[in-house]
């Protein structure tokens, strides 16, 4: 018997746990059961400490991991006496050490390892940048072969501290294409022989290894928190934490409640904001996202992005949320910038705009009584530490390998950069 097996939340039918990314029957999101129900930490570095509740069946190695720590700056500013912070960049001072300064990398880890063990050698990936970072990383450290799709405003983002190897394969899409674009380009390319899709949001190695934020929380704090805060793209990550919490739950020695999600969005690209807010389950494009591509352009933090979001399946965000009581909150750019500057100035580390939006959620909280002065909160800060890096790495630019002109071109026509 292996560690897990992987639970249809729809129809109830379970599998063992080899690469499955669907249930047979339905759409539904798979969850992983795991034999173990107490989380035994394993002595070892990195997020391999939490491999009970990791669908892996080998040991990770890797120092990347998410840390927690107790604020006291933000805090005192907020008058919150339990502000706490999960932190998943590059921090050495507070033993942080994600090279890609991004919580991508604690998806990409187990979702590599995972395929290795179920006898891939290539996967395929779509990104606005993070994961395909996150992913290119650990090919370099792999050397499996990685194909990574990115739209051409991603393409600055494509940086690491090694040099890249033979194993990345970027393919860059031309301008006016976006992260759907790339999704639609990326399933395209992993019905070729030899290469397997790393599945988004349908692959419990990715939503598991974010899970990690909640699970290092929890054991730092010694009880499950009351919120918890994050800016969501696809919402993958809230619906992580949501599940690590219902694991955590289940152990028995943390609380016996549940995180109430509240999360956000950046404006003016919101639709799992505006389906919310209408009390829909079902995203209705016309409605919650007209001109999409405009209003992913005019967005601060562009990579939280994503027109066809796991918001509707089961097990989705709206499932999450439902289940949690949660809010979602609508983030301008301004106000992300500002509460940037006042993490950066409070907390002492340089944040990316995902976690900006993620801390102006937590002050519009405040300001509307949404969180207690004593409630234990949770403040997801899922990328920071890229200035920090440079003080200690070199970073070198991952060059495309070829360009896409648009979604539906030819495979065999994607043509060579200039």
């Amino acid at each position: 018997m292996g560690k897990y097996t992987l639970k249809c939340l729809q129809c109830g039918s379970e599998y063992q746990g080899e690469y499955r990314l669907k249930c047979d029957h339905d759409n539904s999101l798979l969850r992983a059961n795991y034999h173990a129900k107490q989380l035994a930490l394993k002595n070892t570095k990195g997020m391999g400490k939490f491999y009970d509740w990791l669908p892996i069946h080998k040991q990770l190695d890797t120092n990347a991991a998410p840390i927690t720590y107790k604020s006291e700056e933000l805090a005192r500013e907020l008058g919150l006496t339990n502000l706490y912070i999960g932190f998943s960049g590059y921090w050495p001072e507070r033993s942080a050490l994600i090279r890609t300064c991004s919580f991508k990398e604690l998806e990409a880890h187990p979702t590599m390892q995972r395929l290795t063990e179920a006898g891939g050698s290539a996967v395929v990936v779509a990104s606005v940048g993070n994961t395909a970072r996150a992913f290119a990383h650990v090919s370099a450290m792999t050397g499996i072969d990685a194909y990574i799709v990115v739209p051409q405003r991603g393409l600055p983002r494509m940086w690491l501290t090694e040099e890249p190897t033979d194993s990345i394969h970027l393919i860059s899409m031309a301008k006016g294409n976006d992260y759907t674009d790339a999704i639609h380009l990326a399933d395209r390319i992993a019905q070729l022989p030899g290469i397997m899709p790393e599945g988004g949001a349908k692959n419990v190695a990715r939503r598991d290894g974010m899970g990690t934020v909640m699970l290092d929380a929890t054991m730092t704090i010694k009880r499950l928190p009351d919120h918890y805060f994050q800016a969501v793209g696809s919402g993958t990550g809230a619906i992580s934490a949501w599940e690590a919490a219902i694991r955590l739950h289940g152990d028995g020695r943390f609380g016996k409640h549940i995180p109430k999600l509240q999360i956000a969005q950046n404006l003016p690209f919101v639709p799992m904001l505006n389906a919310w807010n209408a009390g829909r389950r079902e995203i209705i494009p016309q409605i919650d996202m007209p001109e999409p591509k405009k209003h992913i352009d005019e967005m601060y933090a562009d990579v939280l992005s994503n027109r066809a979001p796991p918001y509707s399946v089961t097990g989705g965000l709206f499932d999450a949320l439902t289940a949690t009581n949660g809010l979602m909150y609508g983030i301008t750019n301004d106000q992300g910038k500002e509460a940037k500057s006042l993490f950066e100035s409070l907390e002492g580390i340089d944040i990316l705009p995902p976690s900006a939006v993620a801390v102006s959620s937590l002050l519009k909280a405040v300001e509307a009584g949404n969180v207690a002065k004593d409630d234990v909160i949770l403040l997801n800060i899922a990328g920071g530490g890229t200035e920090r890096l440079k003080d200690d790495y070199s970073l070198t630019m991952i060059r495309p390998t070829t360009i896409a002109k648009n979604p539906d071109v030819p495979l065999e026509d994607l043509i060579q950069p200039e």
